[in-house]
């Protein structure tokens, strides 16, 4: 369950806005069911480029409604105060959640809509693998990022080494970075092709159901550290 899949959930749980920006082609979008090749337009693009809140595509009862990236992202993304502010209007004028993918390798000079929308972010959520490398990139993230809202999931969780969950309470405890429900780790995701987020499918199948309930856990993680935040 990598970080696009866990947006998407998120978003669909929230009954959020899904706003794709990672360009590359194993993203949300592509996740979602959009093909930028059989589109005329880039709604990302033209939205940010013109300064006007884009209309999301209708993900119906079983999907997040998108707004969808492009290969083209990558290269043409606008300064970070202007991603900021922009997310910060369509916020307010779709008075709904919005759940943003940002391409990986986080906020930088590269990737200024990743840090653009750090910044408006009310809670930053961040999926960790337990194991050596993930921890020491999360160590200098947290170190990083101080001053933002961070919100730990440990995923893809089987049986960390002890040492593991030390390290990642250690930076919990250093950073004053909350940590989450956890979410473990599940073969069938990875092969698994159907658009529709696995929360959606009702009844739940006996397969899905434990994922189901820690998604769900997450969501709520969510909605909780947002309260507190705004409270």
């Amino acid at each position: 369950m990598g970080k696009t899949e866990i947006a998407k959930e998120l978003a669909w749980l929230l009954a959020g806005i899904l706003i794709d920006f990672d360009w590359d082609r194993g993203g949300a979008s592509r996740a979602w069911g959009y093909r930028y090749e059989t589109r005329t337009n880039a709604p990302l693009l033209d939205a940010m480029e013109n300064s006007r809140t884009p209309r999301p595509l209708t993900g119906g009862p079983f999907r997040a409604d998108l707004v969808p990236s492009h290969p083209d992202w990558g290269n043409n993304q606008p300064p970070q105060d202007h991603v900021t502010t922009q997310l910060e209007k369509w916020s307010a004028e779709w008075r709904r959640p919005l759940v943003i993918d940002t391409h990986p390798g986080g906020g930088d000079d590269a990737n200024p809509s990743a840090s653009g929308a750090i910044a408006a972010a009310n809670v930053i959520v961040v999926p960790i693998v337990l194991e050596t490398r993930p921890l020491e990139a999360l160590e200098g993230m947290a170190d990083e990022l101080r001053a933002f809202p961070l919100l730990i999931i440990p995923n893809m969780v089987d049986a960390a080494p002890r040492k593991m969950v030390d390290w990642l309470q250690r930076i919990s405890e250093t950073y004053n970075v909350p940590v989450g429900p956890s979410i473990g780790k599940y073969g069938w995701l990875s092969r698994r092709s159907l658009r529709m987020a696995v929360a959606a499918r009702t009844p739940v199948p006996a397969k899905n159901r434990q994922f189901v309930d820690e998604i769900t856990d997450v969501a709520r993680a969510v909605i909780t550290y947002t309260q507190k935040a705004q409270g």
